[in-house]
């Protein structure tokens, strides 16, 4: 099947052209489809052309054929799931580096700050760091043309370009003068799937793992042999908290490095008998008996969740954290006319057990457009390799459930409002060194001067119980009681903002692991920030803890402990979510 589209606004596109790719489109999918559906493609596509041309003659305005046929595109795929996508040329490079984790530039985070983009982070070793750019720097030029007023994709798509091409960036520095002028040679920037593993106590190794794109089995395999020659290793963590998703192959060889070769580790089904294949491991396997935990969270997706879940179906791992997402959709990538692609969905994957861990039912629409989850009239019960019980219909339930993070109003407002970032900034041009992450501590002089550096700045944020209590308000107004209770209303709204004049206290030990984390990540880039992360990570104590106990451990894989109860399944989409190749 191949879809047309007509992209180029500056582009002066005859009707007959579009009838005539229509017309084209029409016989291909004629010919491929049955009789009676391959008539009604033909039929509609036939009317739609018909519309195009008769609104370019007789509408009142000039209109824009490409444009048109671009929201017609969109609509039609919003009809469907979230992952089949229309993928104009410009963004082809983009979708690229989903799977292949490179791209060309100059290898740096940036964000948006008021009117200007600010770089976030400069990734270690890249053109940006080896250039001198630093977290905080405000661009003000791009090229020499005003970067004030452009959006994050606008800069964005700036700094990117072909390896060995320049871009000269004007940019202010707190604490200079003048504005400083950087000419950055671009590279072919990678980025890499697992940006941190090392020893988190004298036995236990811990590798992240933040993408499935090429190479990511290759990265975990050297990654794990580094463990295991160079220390005493009794227990690995594979932590794929946060991480959405990628290439299904990698997945299946990363496995592979934990359990046989020839073990089926996902298999898939779609409509046609091509997208059928049972997928299993190719390679002899690096260590079929060291203890795994694998920790998972709600935005663990699609890659992740077929690894988090054959480990549970095979027995290999303990998984521990929060219900995955729950996305059993696999996604091929499909060529279209005018150097355009598509993201389509072209079948459901099913782990060791048999079962599908897809969590919203896209093939039914509700009455007001939405999905629904999966009913729980349909969630059906499957056995692991020892006999265990799993269910099917909602991502992959751990065998320890953890409860989430949840940062108070307070902490979100000062890491969303930068202001934890800027204090950041200003603290690392003070201070020329700090100690290692594990090492280093945020002391009661360094808290003392954060709080220095916000009083008389915007933090403010809204309760859950200033909230309520406009609402009360709000309900009691149009009910008439309001008159009656407001002393009432008036005492309780002041007893709310006294204690929020206290949560710089109460909340002191989110501050200050934001604080921190931003503090290391200046001197010690992604690297830093993890390992200090993991300093205020109660869920990687309690891993630790469980690899450590080699009762629990193999009472859990053996059916033997009991376990938690199983989560409500959930819903919301991942951010970060990739496609299966």
């Amino acid at each position: 099947m191949k879809k047309v589209v007509l992209k180029n606004n500056n582009l002066v596109v005859s009707i007959g052209l579009i009838l005539s790719l229509f017309v084209a489109a029409s016989q291909d999918m004629f010919a491929q489809a049955p009789n009676q559906q391959g008539f009604e493609i033909m039929k509609n596509l036939d009317i739609y052309s018909n519309m195009v041309k008769e609104l370019n003659q007789d509408y009142v305005d000039e209109i824009n054929p490409g444009e048109l046929t671009q929201t017609g595109i969109d609509a039609m795929l919003e009809s469907l799931d979230p992952y089949t996508n229309f993928i104009p040329e410009s963004q082809v490079e983009d979708y690229k580096f989903i799977t292949t984790g490179q791209y060309g530039g100059i290898g740096a985070l940036i964000h948006q700050q008021a009117d200007f983009v600010v770089i976030s982070e400069p990734y270690e070793g890249s053109p940006a760091q080896k250039s001198g750019l630093k977290a905080g720097d405000k661009i003000l030029e791009i090229n020499g043309k005003p970067a004030k007023g452009k959006s994050y994709d606008d800069v964005s798509s700036f700094l990117k370009g072909q390896a060995g091409t320049t871009v000269n960036l004007l940019i202010q520095r707190d604490g200079e003068g003048k504005p400083i002028e950087k000419t950055i040679t671009r590279e072919i920037i990678k980025i890499d799937n697992i940006p941190y593993y090392g020893m988190v106590d004298q036995h236990t190794g811990y590798i992240k793992l933040t993408g499935f794109t090429q190479n990511a089995s290759k990265e975990m395999r050297q990654a794990f042999l580094k463990l295991k020659e160079g220390h005493d290793l009794k227990g690995v963590i594979l932590d794929v908290r946060g991480n959405g998703g990628g290439l299904l192959n990698e997945a299946v060889d990363i496995a592979n490095i934990f359990v046989e070769r020839g073990q089926e580790i996902v298999s898939t089904k779609g409509k046609m008998a091509d997208k059928n294949r049972a997928h299993q491991t190719l390679n002899p396997p690096v260590d079929l008996t060291i203890p795994l935990v694998v920790m998972v969270d709600h935005s663990s997706a699609s890659a992740s969740e077929i690894l988090a879940g054959s480990m549970q179906d095979l027995d290999r791992a303990v998984v521990i954290g929060q219900r995955t997402f729950g996305k059993g959709l696999v996604q091929n990538l499909v060529p279209l006319s005018y150097n355009a692609q598509m993201k389509i969905t072209v079948a459901k994957y099913y782990i060791p057990s048999g079962r599908c861990i897809q969590a919203i039912d896209y093939a039914h629409k509700k009455k007001d457009g939405s999905f629904g989850k999966i009913p729980d009239s349909l969630i059906r019960a499957f056995k692991t390799k020892n006999g265990r019980t799993v269910y099917d219909g909602g991502g992959i339930n751990p065998d320890l459930i953890t409860k989430p993070r949840r940062y108070s109003n307070l902490a979100l407002s000062l890491y969303s409002k930068y202001l934890i970032f800027d204090f950041a900034t200003l603290f690392a041009q003070e201070h020329a060194t700090i100690p290692a992450p594990k090492i280093f501590r945020l002391n009661d002089s360094i808290y003392g001067s954060f709080l220095d550096f916000i009083k008389g700045k915007d933090y403010n944020y809204t309760t859950k119980s200033e909230r309520a209590l406009e609402m009360l308000k709000s309900e009691a107004t149009k009910e008439n009681y309001y008159d009656a209770m407001r002393l009432e209303y008036e005492h309780l709204k002041g007893r709310m903002e006294a204690d929020k004049q206290d949560d710089m206290k109460k909340y002191r030990d989110q501050v200050v692991e934001l604080l921190d984390m931003e503090i290391s990540t200046r001197y010690f880039y992604q690297k830093g920030k993890i390992e200090t992360a993991l300093k205020y990570d109660p869920d990687l104590e309690f891993a630790i803890a469980t690899i450590n106990d080699p009762e629990k451990y193999a009472a859990i894989l053996s059916g033997k402990y009991m376990q938690p109860k199983p989560e409500i399944p959930v819903g919301d989409e991942p951010e970060d979510e990739n496609p299966d190749e």
